[in-house]
């Protein structure tokens, strides 16, 4: 079994990337792009505990932030589990970890985030 515990710098790169682009928008009050970005970080992130757990964290803040009882729910689910599902290699790719979605249900990923997955 493969144990995950550090994201590539690479993939970190892109993924602090997508949270600085989260804090721009959440400034602005830019809430669609705001999300937008929290889900190209947690599709980034999601394989690596710290990383998927963070993503999380912060959609549950964004659900409190939106008065979105569905999200903020979700989220804890998420939060409770998310972090063992990376360590052990368990997620579904792709999802993007909103509660508007199944949370073990594998997604498209973008084709931008798949080219970067794939230049290891």
């Amino acid at each position: 079994m493969k144990l995950n515990y550090k994201i590539p710098k690479y993939l970190k790169d892109a993924y602090n990337k997508e949270l600085g682009l989260y804090e721009v928008a959440l400034a602005k009050s830019d809430f669609t792009n705001a999300w937008y970005h929290l889900e190209r970080s947690h599709i980034i992130g999601q394989s690596y505990p710290i990383e998927h757990t963070y993503s999380h964290w912060l959609m549950l803040k964004f659900g409190f932030m939106q008065k979105d009882t569905k999200e903020v729910l979700g989220q804890i689910i998420r939060l409770l589990v998310g972090y063992w599902k990376s360590f052990i290699d368990h997620v579904p790719l792709g999802n993007t970890g909103g509660a508007n979605v199944p949370p073990l249900k594998s997604m498209p990923i973008p084709n931008d985030i798949k080219n970067l997955f794939n230049s290891k």
